[in-house]
């Protein structure tokens, strides 16, 4: 008997030690290149302008000896001249916080959303996308993100300030939000956390030591006291809408989650249920 089961018994053995293997060295894969897999930035030359169809400008901030942060303002669509003084002044500022893929050229296609409506919006690149440089961490991030909302506060009360982000930047958006008033935060095709999104595609994996990234959108949203709107899709391949499903919970009264039937990650700006509810959120 022990001399018919010993080669199974070698052979599960063996396979047990490959498995074991290839789990480790992929964990250890992902834990080193946690930063290309999660961040798809695509840099510009800081000499070069942007050639967007829609009139801008830019501000370029000297945060320290080591970051410069690039923002483009987009004016209003009644005014072409952010410079202007004479012309009619805008109902607010968005500040965008975009996702986590090239730079500012992938969405200046969605300023007109809020220009048309008399607002000026300002998106901010992160380091290493666009013409910003600096250190990349969770915390810089959120640091970034307060020195626009502060330059904002420059020429705006917190009533006349949108906080919106976009998939990645639903999480610096919603941090945002949690430390400072604004008239309104946005979310489009946010997470549950960054650590929960990536657990349900690593589900064999002890993401929350793998992972440097939290972004835990969970933790800010029930601080957040403007009202909160979240847009999602039932058809999102990236974020799934089950896992920002479970922001619902987290919402007070006033807050609304929006549900866009057949939605994907990067086309709700494609439905008009979409535009019918950013128009009203945007004419309060």
């Amino acid at each position: 008997m022990n001399k018919t089961h010993t080669p199974n018994r070698k052979i599960i053995v063996r396979w047990l030690k490959v498995i074991i293997l290839l789990y480790c060295g992929i964990g250890i894969a992902l834990y080193y290149l946690q930063d290309r897999l999660l961040f798809h930035p695509v840099a510009v030359d800081p000499g070069k302008p942007y050639d967007f169809a829609l009139p801008h400008d830019e501000i370029n901030i000297p945060y320290d000896n080591d970051t410069r942060l690039n923002i483009v303002r987009f004016p209003p669509a009644h005014s072409a001249d952010l410079t202007d003084s004479s012309t009619r002044a805008p109902k607010g500022v968005v500040l965008y916080f975009h996702g986590n893929k090239q730079n500012i050229s992938r969405y200046a296609m969605y300023a007109p959303n809020f220009t048309a409506k008399g607002y000026e919006v300002w998106m901010l690149d992160y380091p290493g996308f666009g013409k910003s440089r600096g250190p990349f961490t969770e915390q810089k991030l959120y640091d970034y993100a307060l020195i626009t909302y502060k330059l904002a506060r420059s020429r705006f009360k917190p009533s006349e300030i949108i906080i919106y982000g976009k998939s990645l930047g639903t999480c610096i958006a919603a941090e945002l939000a949690d430390v400072r008033d604004c008239r309104r935060l946005i979310l489009e095709t946010p997470c549950y956390s960054m650590q929960s999104l990536i657990s349900h595609y690593l589900p064999i994996y002890p993401v929350g030591r793998m992972f440097r990234y939290r972004f835990p959108i969970n933790e800010f949203l029930p601080a957040v006291t403007a009202p909160v709107t979240i847009f999602h899709g039932t058809d999102d391949g990236i974020i799934p809408y089950s896992n920002a499903e479970r922001l619902k919970p987290l919402l007070k009264p006033g807050d609304e989650f929006v549900t866009i039937e057949k939605g994907s990650h990067n086309n709700l700006n494609d439905f008009a249920l979409f535009h019918r509810k950013l128009d009203s959120l945007l004419e309060r």
